[in-house]
């Protein structure tokens, strides 16, 4: 069969189009493409069919694992493809192991090594076991992070814009060294015990039925993703649909608690916002994939992310 390939604007991308077997894939047309301009990569494309002119819908994406006969609509021997270049892609695993990687180094200079010498401060430096305390919290979190990046997330998508590498580490990276300046600085002045415990203790409550979160998500989705949309359930997600970002801004709201610095509340503020945008999103998708009609199940009544707010 012949395979045309096009650009969004008509032109194309392959000069004379691409001759494939009839039993070819999307993933041996992404080579075939690959192998005609090498800068192209399989993660790299984004192939769609073409939508009629003025049509406002979303184009149809090509799934690697289907057969480019299914997307043919009764002609079997031509298909024209819409071709996207993402730009550069790197894995998941590496953009969130980046990610993470920055504040689990950064925390430990502004508690180890005498870095408030750089800022003019002279005198002597006191650690309060709050501090030792919030740098355990601390390195465990993202130490966490790291390990469920390569040993229990499963990504729907293989690969990510090189850009969000850098896009990424800035947010993580910043925020780190600003909370670590500030619950390490010489002039802190710590909470009560009793304020610290309760404030570390809940968030380590929080940071396990986080973990315990991604664990019940992992079965949701199987290996080499595309497993489609299934409900959440069990644990928090009988009540939370997004429960694992429950955890997460609770587990961060134990650490305030406990250290109280401005720029930990902020970071606190600034991730609440971020997750939420994607709660609000994914269970408007859920309540739409599952609406009940048609023999497919009707999403359950539950909180989005935060109860009993929200």
């Amino acid at each position: 069969m012949k395979v045309t390939v096009v650009s969004r604007s008509g032109r194309e991308v392959i000069k004379g189009g691409l001759e494939l077997r009839d039993s070819a894939t999307v993933a041996d047309l992404q080579k075939a493409i690959h192998k005609r301009t090498r800068k192209f990569y399989p993660s790299r494309q984004r192939l769609t069919l073409p939508l009629p002119p003025g049509a406002k819908e979303r184009p149809v994406v090509l799934s690697y694992k289907k057969n480019l006969k299914d997307y043919c609509d009764g002609n079997s021997d031509n298909l024209t493809v819409v071709f996207k270049d993402l730009g550069p892609q790197v894995s998941y695993r590496t953009l969130f192991f980046c990610e993470y990687l920055g504040p689990l180094v950064l925390y430990p200079v502004f508690y180890y090594f005498p870095v408030y010498e750089f800022f003019g401060y002279k005198g002597e430096r006191v650690i309060h076991p709050v501090q030792t305390y919030a740098l355990y919290y601390w390195c465990f979190h993202y130490f966490k992070r790291i390990m469920e990046t390569f040993f229990v997330h499963r990504f729907s998508h293989a690969t990510s814009p090189l850009s969000n590498v850098f896009r990424n580490c800035s947010y993580y990276w910043t925020f780190g060294s600003l909370i670590a300046y500030y619950v390490n600085h010489p002039r802190y002045t710590p909470v009560n015990d009793l304020q610290m415990k309760i404030g570390f203790g809940f968030g380590l409550v929080c940071q396990l039925a986080n973990f315990y979160c991604h664990i019940l998500l992992r079965s949701l989705r199987r290996p080499g993703g595309n497993a489609g949309y299934q409900i959440p359930s069990g644990f928090l997600f009988n009540i939370v649909t997004c429960a694992n970002y429950t955890t997460e801004i609770y587990q961060w709201l134990g650490f305030n608690v406990a250290t109280q610095t401005v720029t930990g509340y902020i970071f606190l503020v600034v991730a609440t916002s971020i997750m939420t945008n994607w709660a609000l999103a994914k269970h408007r998708r859920l309540k739409k994939l599952f609406d009940g009609k048609d023999g497919r199940p009707r999403y359950p009544r539950r909180w989005v992310i935060l109860p009993p707010f929200l």
